[in-house]
């Protein structure tokens, strides 16, 4: 289990050098506009944010690098939008965002995005509940999902609502192995201080 963890730590490492990407540490008190949207987060101690912008209404934050944890927010996704850049748009088009999507809909466009953008096949959504997000009546999901060039598995918590027909979603990703229910509990705050103005 140790030369697993070392491992991780040196790949983080390595993906987080400056010279793939620049990294912002986040205030630990103060709100922050994430998405470059009307949704502000309160960070807490320990968040980064990546310059690179690889969803096309998001961002993404990480603790230990993205190799093993993530936090990202999608925020305002109106009808006919998808979560992530299109890349192959003819022969692997995303699928789009609709107002009327109920909670298990946008946990399958969630699913379906995952599998596309990461190009795996392993990807499963473990639950869905009701909760609160954004101070609305919203929704979370739990799932987990493989990279198809690692046999790594990682666990991940969806919490979202939809407010006047846009998607509001933050996602925690991290490697099932120590770093997922290690960092839950501050990707927790950051949901919970989730706010829209």
């Amino acid at each position: 289990m140790k030369v697993i963890y070392h491992t991780l730590c040196a790949a983080a490492l390595a993906v987080t050098s400056p010279a793939t990407a620049k990294w912002t540490t986040m205030p630990d008190t103060l709100p922050v506009a994430v998405a470059k949207s009307q949704m502000t987060v309160v960070a807490g101690p320990g968040w980064n944010q990546n310059s690179a912008r690889p969803f096309k209404k998001g961002e993404s934050w990480s603790i230990d690098g993205p190799l093993l944890n993530t936090i990202d927010f999608y925020a305002g996704i109106a009808g006919g939008e998808s979560l992530a850049r299109e890349r192959d748009k003819k022969r692997q088009p995303l699928p789009k965002f609709t107002a009327d999507m109920l909670p298990t809909d946008v946990a399958q466009l969630y699913e379906q995005t995952a599998r596309i953008t990461l190009g795996t096949s392993e990807f499963s959504v473990d639950s869905m509940e009701p909760t609160v997000f954004l101070n609305r009546p919203g929704f979370k999901f739990t799932y987990h999902y493989t990279r198809p060039d690692e046999e790594l598995t990682r666990n991940g918590e969806a919490q979202g609502v939809i407010v006047k027909g846009k998607l509001y979603l933050i996602a925690y990703n991290a490697a099932a192995l120590h770093y997922f229910k290690a960092g839950l509990p501050s990707a927790h705050v950051v949901m919970a201080s989730a706010y829209l103005k």
